[in-house]
Formats: structure tokens, sequence, C-alpha cells
């Protein structure tokens, strides 16, 4: 599906960078833009502006006399939102589902703590809102409902730890949250005994309790990989 406002360029975007990152053009593949804007039935200039996006995110290069040349995984931009979302539709998603659980293992339980240290009483209230916004979705299979509270807590959580790099992480964490419930990487409702984890990390938070908040929340992420064990071996 097309991305709304992104118009052209954007309906080859969600066609060729699903394409390379699902191996379909290995690395060191020439794409010709002459050929893929009469393959995608475009013009030159849109197809040539999809590029420039595709180069961004470091999945290829263009070089003059040469072509489009798909760049080694080592070197794609691993970070970006897109480039995630692309890879957890793709055959990779056991992996790249792990490998960004692994990254919010190690990231998150120490964004918690700092949160407890420096949340402000805004931050705690929102914290707190979203906490109880998970537990409402929690019962009767509304995982798109609970989804949203669910990003919503962990941007608080990494913004409210004052480290400007695990702000940045917010939208990482966001797609794969995104991904796990959009490919059905979820129980039909989450587990009981994470949700209640969320509303404690938010009441240690609240209460300044740095070590509470780091522990529960590395509770959460030993349950996620748990459950991707069960789910996405």
């Amino acid at each position: 599906m097309t991305t709304p406002g992104r118009g052209l360029h954007g309906r080859v975007l969600d066609t060729l960078g699903p394409a390379i990152t699902a191996g379909e053009y290995p690395p060191g593949s020439v794409l010709r833009t002459d050929e893929l804007a009469q393959h995608f039935e475009v013009s030159r200039s849109v197809m040539r502006e999809a590029v420039r996006v595709l180069e961004s995110m470091h999945l290829v290069e263009s070089r003059r006399r040469v072509g489009v040349t798909v760049r080694p995984k080592a070197e794609w931009n691993v970070y970006d939102p897109q480039v995630i979302r692309w890879r957890l539709a793709g055959a990779d998603r056991p992996h790249q589902l792990r490998s960004l659980t692994v990254l919010r293992s190690a990231i998150e339980p120490v964004a918690a703590g700092l949160a407890a240290q420096h949340a402000t009483a805004e931050q705690c209230a929102e914290l707190t809102e979203c906490a109880l916004g998970m537990v409402a979705n929690s019962r009767g299979h509304r995982l798109e409902q609970y989804l949203v509270h669910d990003i919503a807590f962990h941007r608080v959580v990494l913004t409210a730890s004052g480290n400007e790099m695990f702000a940045r992480l917010g939208d990482v964490v966001a797609e794969v949250l995104a991904g796990r419930t959009h490919h059905e990487v979820m129980f039909e409702d989450p587990d009981p005994a994470a949700v209640t984890l969320h509303v404690r990390v938010a009441e240690a938070v609240r209460a300044g309790d740095a070590s509470r908040a780091e522990e529960l929340t590395r509770q959460i992420a030993v349950g996620a990989l748990q459950e991707l064990d069960i789910l996405a071996p």
C-alpha cells in the first residue's frame, strides 16, 4: 500500500524498497533508471526522486555511466523506520524482529531508569495514562487500539530519559511494536503479566525509583524475547 501523500515516487518505493531488502536485487545489482521508469510507467524525474530516497537510506548508490547499484546489507541504514518496515514485511522478519527486540532489551531498561530520575510531572502523567490505556484495551482482541497506547508508552519512556539519543529511537521501537501486531507475531490478547509490568513501570517512574523502573522494563524485554521464541522462532 502506498503511503498517502507520497505520490508516484511513493508507489515506486513501496515496490522497489521491499524488493531490495528482500534480496530480489542482490548487493552489486545494477538498476537502470530508464528501464525502471519504463517498468513502473513513471517519468525519469519521478524515478530519480525514488532513487534519491533509496540513496538516503544507503540501500543503493548512483554513479554516472554505471547506474544505480544495490549496496551491501552492512551499509544499509537499518535504523530507518521505512527500512525496518520493509524488512519486517519480508522473509527476513524473524531475524529482524529478534535483532530489534534485543536492541530494545539493551536500551529501554536504562532509559526507564533515567526516566525515573528525570521525568517531568507531565511525562509521569502521560506514562500513567498510556499504561491505563493498555489495560483498557488488553482484552477482547483489540490489538490495534492496544498498539496505540503501547507505542506512546515506550516513546514517553525514551523521551523522559532526558537522553536525546534514546529519544531518537522512538520511531524504531514504534516500528517493531507495530510489526509484531500487523504481522501477527502477537497473541490474540497481550500477555496480562506484560500489561501489569507496564503499569508498574509507570508507578516506579512516578515514584522516582530508578532501579525498580529499570528492572521492571528488563522483565518486559525478556518477555518479548520469549514471545518471539514461540511465535517467530
